[in-house]
């Protein structure tokens, strides 16, 4: 049992059945505000930026998120050397900072903070076990110091590097949760949803799912698949998803990166707050007790998956007080064809339109078919040069 006053932790939530509601994507969010670069994707904005970040954190808090996950997505020094990010701040200053944030917001209501690491240029580029082990441990040993209460190794394409992470993380002494960014045709070397699973499972994952790439619907399949690979194999676990706030029923194994509009022309593609319901039931029913968002997912999407399981977890967020169920505010609106909205059944049925005429339902991929070890993904700490751009260019064309 927690001592008096204390939180209670991530595994004693889910093992009594409560629902846990995650928070939404930062680098996305933050690219948006003009605090985070498109591309590197790091983090830095923890350490430059702190209120920005702080400001994140306490509008996912006000929607629901009983988890603040550190703004430490890519701080591994691997990436930030290579994407030139040490310059001013240090991993670890990065590291430090994002816990201080997490842990300030988290204070001011029942929410835990979860320290992440994520997928590795080392593993891509061919570096060894030991050296990969390393660089998660320089990680680890900032959110241990700094007493997190749980930790999460997300965003991985290739579960043997997951599974790198979670035997680190697990090492730690705190509660482990692990996140594969892949769909139902499983990782980067086709192992399947349901044995990436039990492999996280036996690394000493107590909490398995999906996060980033694809979208609800085709997370929640996947999930339900790492579900039933576990329990054949006899094991136990807790189940997440964190899933893209966008559709993307057209992207193949590697997700929404391969799709042409990404990531700045992504909007079209946004769900809905009603969406968001309907994923939050969907979960639920799934046996998903660990419900949140990645890229895209903004505060108001948080607040949708919290007041659809409000009855399960017997509260609303304080966000819904100016919001109202199903939009009920409407019935204060002045044109009274505004006004016949504001019921469930009339944003249940909509579909809404792009308004983009003659705009495509679906997209063509990119398919390059590469992944760790293929010359095209070796890391470097230079800018691409204009002569590997060129080269580049000329292969895009001929994918198209």
């Amino acid at each position: 049992m927690a001592p008096a006053g204390a939180k209670r932790g991530i595994l004693e939530r889910l093992d009594a059945g409560e629902v846990v509601i995650g928070d939404g994507g930062f680098v996305f969010a933050l690219e948006k505000r003009g605090y985070v670069k498109a591309g590197p994707w790091t983090p830095e904005a923890a350490a430059e930026n702190p209120e920005a970040v702080r400001q994140l954190h306490r509008e996912f808090l006000r929607a629901g998120s009983t988890v603040m996950q550190t703004f430490t997505f890519y701080a591994s020094d691997d990436k930030l050397v290579n994407r030139g990010h040490t310059q001013r701040f240090t991993g670890q200053q990065i590291n430090e900072a994002a816990c201080d944030l997490a842990r300030e917001v988290a204070n001011e209501g029942d929410a835990l903070v979860a320290g992440g690491i994520s997928q590795t240029p080392a593993y891509l580029s061919c570096k060894n076990e030991i050296e990969v082990k390393a660089i998660f441990k320089k990680q680890t040993d900032v959110f241990v110091q700094k007493n997190v209460d749980f930790l999460i190794a997300e965003y991985f394409e290739h579960v043997e590097e997951a599974e790198w992470a979670v035997q680190v993380l697990r090492a730690a002494g705190k509660p482990v949760a692990a996140t594969l960014c892949i769909g139902p045709d499983g990782d980067m070397n086709g192992v399947s949803p349901g044995d990436c699973a039990v492999k996280l499972v036996k690394a000493g994952a107590h909490i398995v799912g999906i996060n980033c790439h694809f979208d609800p619907e085709t997370c929640v399949k996947t999930v339900k698949m790492m579900k039933a690979g576990v329990e054949k194999a006899g094991l136990k676990a807790h189940y997440m998803s964190q899933p893209l706030a966008f559709h993307t029923p057209d992207c193949k194994r590697q997700g929404f990166i391969d799709l042409p509009e990404f990531p700045f022309s992504l909007e079209p593609r946004i769900l809905t707050r009603w969406d968001m319901q309907k994923y939050a039931r969907e979960a639920y029913t799934a046996g998903i007790r660990y419900i949140g968002g990645c890229c895209g997912f903004e505060p108001y999407h948080v607040r949708a998956l919290a007041e659809e399981l409000a009855p399960e977890r017997g509260f609303l967020p304080a966000a819904s007080e100016k919001h109202g169920l199903w939009g009920s505010g409407l019935e204060m609106h002045t044109k009274p064809w505004v006004r016949a909205r504001a019921r469930q059944d009339y944003w249940v049925k909509q579909t809404p339109a792009s308004g983009r005429p003659y705009c495509p339902s679906m997209s063509t991929p990119d398919g390059w078919g590469v992944t760790k070890g293929h010359a095209e993904l070796m890391q470097q700490k230079e800018a691409t040069s204009k002569e590997q751009l060129k080269v580049l260019f000329d292969k895009a064309n001929i994918c198209h």
